[in-house]
């Protein structure tokens, strides 16, 4: 799908010393979004075609990982419409 140097690129991130926990955050939101678009995990991560608004979705949800790795609050966080707006279309739905 994408790889740790696009990431680090997209979170302007020009060091090594947070490639494994930005790798665990790639693989978290890729799952994220397999899991919201009822995909499977290794498909999505291995698929060169992967579309780019699932790319963007993830690297959204990577983004906010990133930047948020310790919060913690004492009220409800709500989703992320342009991550649903962008991984909507693609979405497997059975009927």
């Amino acid at each position: 799908m994408m790889t740790l140097d696009e990431v680090k690129l997209h979170l302007r991130v020009d060091h090594d010393t947070e490639d494994a926990a930005i790798t665990a955050m790639l693989d978290a939101s890729i799952a994220a979004a397999a899991d919201y678009l009822n995909l499977d995990y290794d498909d999505l991560s291995t698929d060169p075609a992967t579309p780019a608004p699932i790319k963007a979705a993830v690297l959204l949800q990577v983004g906010d990982l990133y930047a948020n790795r310790e919060r913690q609050a004492d009220k409800q966080f709500y989703g992320n419409a342009t991550y649903e707006r962008l991984l909507n279309p693609y979405r497997v739905v059975e009927v």
